[in-house]
């Protein structure tokens, strides 16, 4: 197959996903909204900056999110409403450069990984070839809704779309509210095609040589979505009761919130903040980590849970719909209200306290991923599905 794939070609989600088709020997050519590099042998690569997509990208390189000066300077959360209030007015004159592109390469299958801001990129190109979008945790209950223009542009991708790939079967239900036919294909599967288990599996050996006092990790990093306030209002609760937790946070080194925060509540001895990593990297953290913290207001099925579960480290997420088709509360993990750090710091110490919950946990997690999420099992699933709309 010759496939067009429009994603954040920084993205590790998308780029798991991507790299399948480029190893099973297809046509693969890559636009990305941010400046990227790729080590995939790919057949072409084009950058079509959307919003601050070229100013982001110069500066904080191939590593993700925004350049340093723009995350000290604006909270996330603001970061997140100017990008909802710029990137449709970038939009139209890429999408001329898409549709371009989109000509010359006559690809059977143009997939965007995302709604807002490569679904509608694609959309307003308007390509021949059967449309494919995915939609990402938030797309919906964060971003649709925040303008009359995102609104208007959401349900001109999910009208213009000829598949939709969810990561949960709530997006199902609201794809067909915000105007997606029900009598078009649709698939639910992981976003990044699943785990790998050959790299995230959970190992006694790591976690041994990892640590001597219990080790819990928040691998979110700093999103709009994300409670880290909650998070970091509850390591206080804790460390009252269990003085030699230790709470490790990829993603998170250099974010001036976070350490104005950490700095507030006098918990710098016993919080490691750490830079984004390679996936080899977290699997190595996940076998080390007791405990894995998802807290957010807004999410589909995160991968980092996924890859926490895969590693055998206990869940402790917002209470959220789509989290509740992953976790039983009590049996293989606990839910939490987003905003509450003392039910929070509840749940980590109940978890700290129970080994064998947390080694029942541990089998259950495991064979879950096994039969829903294995990124082997996954992937050709993905692949007959788009043979279908070819």
């Amino acid at each position: 197959m010759r496939l067009l794939f429009v994603i954040d070609g920084r993205s590790p989600i998308a780029l798991n996903w991507v790299e399948y088709f480029v190893q099973t020997g297809h046509e693969v050519h890559l636009v990305s909204t941010r400046p990227c590099t790729s080590n995939l042998p790919l057949t072409s690569l084009n950058i079509i900056p959307v919003a601050f997509g070229e100013v982001a990208g110069r500066q904080s390189g191939n590593r993700g999110g925004d350049p340093s000066w723009l995350r000290t300077l604006i909270p996330v959360r603001w970061r997140t409403v100017i990008k909802q209030r710029v990137a449709p007015r970038t939009l139209p004159s890429a999408a001329r450069h898409l549709q371009q592109l989109i000509s010359e390469i006559k690809p059977d299958l143009v997939h965007a990984m995302r709604i807002p801001y490569e679904g509608m990129l694609t959309a307003l190109a308007g390509p021949d070839s059967p449309l494919l979008v995915s939609v990402w945790g938030n797309d919906f209950t964060l971003h649709a809704s925040s303008t009359p223009r995102m609104r208007n542009l959401t349900r001109l991708t999910l009208q213009r779309a000829d598949a939709l790939h969810t990561d949960c079967e709530r997006d199902r239900r609201l794809a067909t509210a915000w105007g997606f036919s029900p009598q078009k294909p649709i698939i639910t599967l992981p976003g990044a095609g699943g785990v790998r288990l050959n790299m995230f599996k959970a190992s006694a050996l790591d976690r041994e040589k990892g640590k001597k006092e219990p080790l819990i990790i928040n691998p979110r990093g700093v999103r709009a979505y994300v409670r880290n306030d909650t998070f970091f209002n509850a390591i206080p609760l804790v460390l009252a009761q269990e003085p030699q937790a230790r709470f490790i946070c990829p993603g998170m080194a250099g974010e001036s919130q976070i350490l104005n925060q950490i700095e507030r509540l006098d918990i710098s001895q016993s919080v490691t903040l750490l830079s984004k990593m390679p996936q080899a990297d977290m699997a190595t953290l996940f076998r080390q980590s007791d405990i894995a913290v998802s807290i957010t207001e807004h999410d589909g099925t995160p991968n980092t849970l996924l890859e926490a579960l895969a590693c055998g480290c206990f869940p402790i997420a917002g209470d959220i719909e789509t989290l509740r088709e992953w976790i039983t509360p009590g049996m293989n993990g606990f839910l939490v209200p987003p905003g509450d750090p003392q039910a929070l710091a509840q749940a980590i110490l109940l978890a700290l306290e129970q080994p064998e919950l947390r080694q029942r946990a541990k089998a259950i997690n495991l064979q879950m991923i096994k039969e829903r999420a294995d990124y082997y099992e996954v992937m050709p699933r993905v692949l007959a599905f788009y043979q279908s709309l070819i």
